[in-house]
């Protein structure tokens, strides 16, 4: 069978051979110096001021929903957008944390928010933030929204834990907004096993997030905000160490995944272009089948790093008798977490939501498959076998 993955790594037997020289010789596995070396790297590569290393994607997205929350820019019963074809974990912070999450259909040629969905929601809505998904290494017209959150000075965050190396108007997915997170889950572009990250240019929001992943405490932020904040409580050396200045958790990475981040990094333009390469080849095919699938559109994109290759099917009939073809010889999934307002969760603690006409059609029509960097042509010619004849 075409797994969605061969390997828990690029170069995997390269990789788990540098892993084990490094825990023979490593001195020490919790947070430190090596975790601090991979997040410059990859601020670096993103084009970001900062990346903070956290021990998951999901703990990615509470912990930005948090900082801010601490930092007073969004407080409880504030109104979030957020897109409603996307990942479990990017919804629950928002109903966890207290605020009132909204959600934003999705265009089904895109399977992401467009300006012209977001408008929709505004004349309803007001809302004081989008936490926006580029689903899957994808998305609309992100400068748009990007323009009309300006516009209405509303706070615009990215979930791009599937939109790593895509490249949209010249700007890398996950640039578009105030700070962004990132998921290094096995079978993501870049694999740390478990690992996230979250990148912004405001250095303060970097400070308050690296308190928001250590217990609230003090001791990853710069030495100068340290001395100003045991000043204003009044601690001293003494009780310093165990002193909690804002709510926080223990969401932090070990020094394994940052070497495993750094070496992948080295990596990841190879792996950004075998995914490129592979996707429009199976794409040009597929996405040609008009009959059987509504085409996706992606040449407003400069560079897809597609996560995978999703289709959608005119009809539910069509998507079962797929399902039925595909076993034992190609690896599907749903796409991502369908419409989440029909997740159990969401009916259970959610408000009672409104229609989603295309993020529904998207749940109930739709699927994904492979697209491995380490993908064969006789891999592909398979999948065209079962997806295009």
């Amino acid at each position: 069978m075409i797994k969605l993955i061969e390997s828990s790594f690029y170069r995997e037997q390269e990789t788990k051979e540098a892993l084990i020289r490094f825990i023979r010789s490593a001195k020490r596995f919790s947070c430190g110096d090596v975790v601090e070396s991979f997040e410059r790297q990859f601020a670096k590569y993103q084009g970001r001021r900062d990346s903070i290393f956290f021990h998951s994607g999901s703990s990615a997205n509470l912990g930005l929903i948090q900082a801010l929350m601490n930092m007073g820019k969004l407080k409880r019963g504030d109104s979030v957008g957020f897109s409603a074809v996307t990942w479990a974990t990017n919804v629950m912070p928002l109903m966890q944390l207290g605020l009132k999450p909204v959600p934003i259909d999705v265009e089904l040629n895109t399977l992401n928010v467009s300006s012209a969905q977001l408008k929709k929601v505004l004349v309803k809505h007001s809302l004081q933030a989008i936490f926006l998904t580029n689903l899957l290494g994808f998305c609309d017209d992100l400068d748009k929204i990007e323009q009309l959150c300006k516009k209405h000075k509303i706070l615009l965050i990215e979930d791009n834990c599937e939109g790593l190396g895509t490249v949209y108007r010249g700007k890398r997915l996950g640039n578009y907004s105030y700070a962004s997170t990132f998921s290094f889950f096995v079978g993501h572009h870049l694999s740390t096993i478990e690992g996230g990250a979250i990148c912004t240019d405001d250095p303060k929001f970097s400070s308050m997030l690296r308190m928001v992943r250590a217990h609230g405490w003090d001791r990853s932020i710069p030495s100068k905000e340290q001395v100003a904040l045991r000043k204003q409580h009044r601690v001293n050396h003494f009780y310093s160490r165990f002193t909690f200045y804002e709510l926080g958790y223990n969401l932090r990475p070990t020094e394994i995944q940052g070497f495993l981040g750094n070496l992948q990094l080295k990596y990841f333009p190879e792996i950004a272009k075998k995914r490129n390469k592979n996707f429009l080849q199976m794409a040009k095919v597929l996405y040609a089948n008009t009959e059987k699938y509504i085409p996706l559109r992606y040449d407003h994109i400069d560079f897809i790093s597609a996560f995978s290759v999703p289709l959608v099917c005119r009809s539910k009939k069509i998507l079962e008798k797929l399902i039925k073809q595909a076993k034992g010889k190609v690896e599907i999934r749903p796409i991502v977490g369908g419409d989440i307002t029909e997740q159990p969760f969401y009916r259970k603690h959610g408000e009672v939501p409104v229609e989603l006409p295309n993020a529904q059609i998207v749940h109930r029509q739709g699927l994904y498959l492979s697209c491995d960097p380490e993908l064969s042509q006789k891999d592909i010619k398979t999948i065209l076998d079962v997806f295009a004849k």
